[in-house]
């Protein structure tokens, strides 16, 4: 009877945790839902941004400005300010292990050459794993759960006024990109100096005509006020959209990360109830056939008597 006891206080155990794991899968799905329609929502206005950037470098030719400055020394060594989000909570599967594993691998490899690294972290969980390897941190940083623009906006500005202020040369983001419900993968990004700008080709208009498909025909813009200008307040308002999307993705893919580590937790308890369940079946069995047996032995015993 010791032995069905246990069993039946384990599985309620486990039925008490399934009901808790069950409640955050739910609630988790819900967090996803609304988390990803801002980030699908954000994510075209931060490539249209892009791209008219790149118009307008186009438009220009050769352009020059401190958010485009690269390191002219080779031989020098660099500052290198590395922003980390993680998640303040746990329960997440692998989303913060592989966030921290990336971020780790480039850390190694810019020590190696050479670099300082400035460690800017986001979430309790990258902070208590920094702390533990004894790595200092620059700078905590506390954002509101969700995200606000204009808490990103702010993190960003900082970014800026130290790069152009030759505090830093390159600003990078060690975050979750959210591909898909089923694809997050974890990079690290470079924010600043800004990328693919200075790649776009300038527009010509006097380019001789071609074979081409409509559908790519070169479209020359007419800016106003003058492209310089216009690239002044777009190159910051590139880094602060990027920034605000990489903690959008990051956000998204915690909550799928923990609904698909909650799901998986309530299944097993399902599992593990139903295996629970039958050893109670056999144990309560086996004690009803020795009962019987007693029984059956007294019986006799009396009947010898």
């Amino acid at each position: 009877m010791a032995k069905a006891r246990a069993i039946v206080k384990r599985r309620k155990a486990i039925r008490n945790i399934r009901k808790i794991t069950k409640t955050m899968q739910m609630i988790a799905t819900a967090q996803f839902q609304k988390s990803l329609r801002r980030a699908v929502a954000s994510k075209p206005y931060s490539l249209k941004v892009r791209e008219l950037v790149q118009e307008l470098a186009a438009s220009v030719g050769d352009v020059e400005h401190p958010l485009l400055r690269q390191p002219t020394d080779a031989d020098r060594k660099r500052k290198i300010a590395l922003a980390v989000i993680t998640s303040n909570r746990g329960l997440a599967g692998a989303y913060n292990g592989n966030v921290l594993r990336a971020a780790n691998v480039f850390i190694r490899e810019q020590v190696a050459a050479g670099n300082a690294i400035d460690l800017y972290v986001a979430g309790k969980k990258g902070i208590s794993f920094f702390n533990f390897q004894k790595r200092p941190i620059t700078q905590r940083i506390d954002l509101a759960d969700p995200v606000r623009f204009a808490d990103a906006e702010v993190l960003a500005e900082q970014f800026i006024a130290q790069f152009v202020g030759g505090q830093v040369d390159a600003v990078y983001v060690a975050s979750m990109n959210f591909k898909s419900a089923s694809t997050q993968r974890a990079e690290v990004i470079s924010l600043l100096p800004l990328a693919g700008v200075k790649s776009a080709e300038p527009a010509s208009p006097a380019a001789p005509a071609v074979a081409e498909p409509a559908l790519h025909k070169t479209v020359v813009y007419e800016f106003s006020p003058e492209p310089m200008v216009l690239l002044d307040e777009l190159l910051p308002l590139t880094v602060r959209t990027a920034l605000f999307q990489c903690f959008l993705d990051a956000a998204t893919s915690e909550h799928v990360a923990r609904m698909i580590s909650m799901k998986s937790a309530t299944d097993n308890a399902d599992k593990m109830v139903k295996s629970l369940t039958m050893q109670y079946n056999r144990a309560r069995q086996s004690q009803i056939t020795t009962e019987l047996s007693e029984i059956m032995g007294g019986v006799e015993a009396m009947k010898g008597g």
